[in-house]
């Protein structure tokens, strides 16, 4: 049977679906993608899987896709990261099997994927996009989808979306959103982009950003005409979102934990998914946060949840009539609702002045921010300036090594041949020559070697420079002084 395209794809594999749970790292896991099928979510994503890492390693296949496996969790569909076409095929040929289609991401914004070259950091390079979806287009078994980012221009994202389809990509989701807004940077997504896209491409199109509430997913179709509308933290703090409810945040909870037990899952997504839904319950009840954070077992989530759900049941009952929700929150903090993500000058305000307040560590700065400065430094520098008050994080205070004249690694300050220890190590075993500076002894050993020989058989030692194959037990001799 052919592998269904475009349109037909979406309406009989994918079964019309409008209301799609995102790939999130470490958070759409097979318990979570069960619960929100459970209250109306109609198509999930795996988390985002890196190919290569896929390809290699059968545990993380085993761990990631093979072990969930679930008649209930489908429609599905696997999202690698990749940026080899041979890579991303071999990896999607292992996963095919266990899903309905392959999603290359192009989305991620986060310096990971700019370090590992992957995500929103291979959209310049439309050459090397277009050979991995023809070839992963003409080799699976199920189709090809993209998640993408915007660029600045309507018409070069417009463009960008066009080169895909022409390529093979039978589904394109549209984070509304460039790949430099994130975090406190992230804004508003643009529905204009989406909707530009959409009127231009012949095939299914689902649209990202600005999602809080069901009606921000019926105006999102009505705006731009999308097939579907994804949503990651608007799930993540209400997994009930596509069924238009505001449920009780321990109703979830409790849940998630029950499906827990059935589909295990890390502990650091479980207490990931509770730092989500009890968000800002978790602001009142400062000393929960800590022990939810600091939890080792599931049954010790499972017992600060209750807690948890204890103290909101105590502030109901003690709640004066007419009293309104705190802190300019639509609901009480103990319904599941949308969190507004802070800007930079809001978090700090949210985190303290030191964003320490109360004992509470403040969220991760952007790791673009600059160094210098204590408050946004990482939880690790954090920690180094905590042993080392003197260290400093500045790029340009850091000290400048000489290169090595063969490789280009930092040299040896007191190599006699201006080079790394490889470098040195192979040269000096070559030469028969002595490196102090690294500690590489090749001559002192050769000599002392020959002279004891030359002893036992009352020889004279030759002089060093008179090697030869007469010499008996040369080879074994260099050897031996390079492995030590």
């Amino acid at each position: 049977m052919p592998k269904l395209r475009g349109e037909a794809f979406w309406r009989e594999t994918l079964r019309s679906a409008h209301y799609v749970v995102a790939p999130m790292v470490d958070q759409s896991e097979l318990a979570w993608r069960l619960l929100s099928r459970r209250h109306g979510a109609q198509l999930c994503y795996t988390p985002m899987l890196h190919a290569q890492v896929f390809l290699r390693d059968a545990n993380y296949r085993r761990e990631n896709l093979y072990d969930e496996a679930c008649p209930e969790d489908r429609p599905l569909i696997v999202q690698f990261c990749a940026n080899d076409p041979e890579v991303f095929v071999q990896a999607a040929l292992l996963a095919q099997d266990y899903c309905d289609a392959i999603d290359l991401n192009l989305g991620c914004p986060q310096m990971i994927a700019k370090r590992g070259h992957y995500g929103a950091f291979l959209q310049e390079e439309w050459d090397l996009l277009q050979r991995m979806i023809l070839l992963a287009n003409e080799k699976l078994s199920v189709p090809i989808t993209c998640k993408i980012r915007v660029f600045p221009e309507i018409d070069k994202t417009v463009k960008y979306a066009q080169m895909l389809e022409k390529a093979g990509c039978q589904l394109l989701t549209v984070h509304g959103r460039t790949k430099e807004q994130k975090g406190p940077l992230a804004g508003v997504a643009s529905w204009e982009h989406i909707q530009a896209v959409r009127k231009a491409v012949n095939i299914p199109v689902f649209a990202n950003g600005n999602i809080q509430c069901l009606s921000d997913v019926e105006e999102c179709i009505r705006k731009t005409g999308v097939h579907g509308v994804m949503s990651a933290e608007g799930n993540l703090h209400n997994p009930a979102l596509f069924e238009g409810r505001n449920p009780l945040v321990w109703e979830m909870a409790e849940e998630y934990l029950e499906i827990v037990r059935k589909y295990p899952c890390p502990l650091s997504y479980v207490r990931a998914h509770l730092f989500k839904l009890w968000h800002h319950t978790l602001q009142v009840y400062q000393q929960l946060r800590e022990e939810l954070a600091k939890v080792k077992t599931l049954e010790g989530i499972v017992d600060v949840n209750r807690e948890l759900k204890l103290r909101c049941q105590e502030e109901i009952a003690n709640q004066k009539e007419g009293e309104k929700p705190k802190e300019g929150l639509p609901f009480f903090h103990w319904i599941c609702q949308p969190y507004i993500r802070p800007g930079p000058k809001e978090r700090c305000r949210e985190n303290g002045d030191s964003g320490t307040e109360k004992g509470v560590r403040g969220k991760r700065a952007l790791e673009e921010e600059e160094d210098g400065n204590s408050e946004l430094l990482s939880k690790n520098k954090q920690k180094k300036k905590l042993r080392n008050p003197n260290k400093s994080f500045d790029p340009s205070l850091k000290p400048k090594y000489a290169k090595c004249d063969q490789c280009g690694n930092p040299k040896g300050t007191k190599c006699v041949f201006n080079m790394c220890r490889g470098c040195c190590k192979k040269r000096a075993f070559k030469e028969v020559a002595d490196c102090p500076g690294h500690g590489l002894l090749f001559k002192t050993k050769y000599e002392k070697s020959l002279s004891w020989q030359h002893s036992q058989r009352g020889i004279q030692t030759p002089e060093i420079s008179q090697r030869g194959d007469t010499e008996v037990g040369e080879t074994a001799v260099l050897k031996e002084a390079g492995d030590g």
